[in-house]
């Protein structure tokens, strides 16, 4: 069970900051690809000002599919400390953030699009007005497949844990949903089209 570590507040708090950007939240399972497709759309969109792809600081070392600033967890502490994230939370025993920078892209009117976790979906909604969920998936062959082909331990990625990424529950609800299971060049014409909101 993921659990968020920092920068919570009441759940019936209201949204706290009226800026003009566009939040892309990408969420999903381990092995869904959501990285591939948002370094695909980053690419993309390159040359537009609008649109940005913050790196996410983590406390575990990078893998070939990910760009993340690798901190120790004092240093990943002490920047949540100094207030540095704007968005923070755990995993598999490792901590995450997104540095506060991206108020200022929103303040600017950017979208910023980030890989997080769905446990800040909440907190994310109530602070920002205009906040999309982007869901990647794929099938649970799928994910064993790409998750066992990485071999990253921390992906923690024994069956049980498989099983319960496709339970129901509470998870909060996405605006868009994209099968990452087939044809990448279909994922990420509709991841795209997510992004820029055509």
């Amino acid at each position: 069970m993921e659990a968020q570590v920092a920068f919570t507040i009441d759940d019936d708090a209201p949204t706290t900051e009226v800026l003009p950007g566009r939040l892309v939240l990408v969420v999903g399972p381990s092995g869904a690809g959501k990285d591939t497709l948002i370094e695909a759309t980053r690419l993309a969109l390159a040359e537009d000002r609008r649109f940005v792809f913050p790196r996410r600081v983590v406390t575990r070392a990078a893998s070939e599919a990910e760009d993340n600033i690798v901190a120790d967890e004092d240093g990943f502490r002490a920047v949540a400390a100094r207030g540095g994230f704007a968005l923070s939370w755990q995993a598999h025993g490792h901590h995450y953030g997104i540095p506060s920078a991206i108020v200022a892209d929103l303040a600017a009117a950017r979208t910023v699009v980030i890989n997080v976790s769905r446990s800040v979906i909440g907190e994310a909604r109530r602070r920002w007005p205009d906040v999309t969920v982007v869901e990647v998936t794929a099938p649970a062959e799928v994910l064993a497949h790409r998750i066992a082909a990485r071999a990253r331990p921390s992906d923690g990625a024994g069956p049980e844990r498989l099983a319960r990424r496709f339970e129901g529950g509470d998870r909060p609800s996405a605006d868009t949903t994209i099968d990452n299971g087939g044809e990448l060049d279909t994922a990420i014409a509709a991841f795209l089209a997510a992004v820029v909101g055509s």
